[in-house]
């Protein structure tokens, strides 16, 4: 989930890596989403950052958040998640 405010909008440029990491790996496990945090309770501790957070869900828990845009991270944190 891309968590974002929405002053700053989502982060446009990892929709990309998402889509060529699901294509490359061609799993249905794998699920992207963009959240504006200034409107989901549950995500307020979010809020006032002006980074992009990056959070993975597994079974409906968190399991790894990314902070900031950086690419071989998030390209590493979704193929250890897979």
């Amino acid at each position: 989930v891309d968590a974002f405010q929405a002053w700053c909008g989502p982060c446009k440029t990892v929709v990309d890596l998402f889509q060529k990491i699901r294509n490359k790996v061609g799993s249905d496990d794998l699920h992207f989403a963009v959240a504006e945090v200034d409107s989901i309770d549950a995500l307020e501790k979010y809020r006032g950052k002006c980074e992009p957070v990056f959070l993975f869900y597994a079974g409906g828990e968190l399991v790894a958040v990314v902070r900031g845009v950086n690419a071989p991270l998030l390209r590493k944190t979704i193929l250890e998640q897979l």
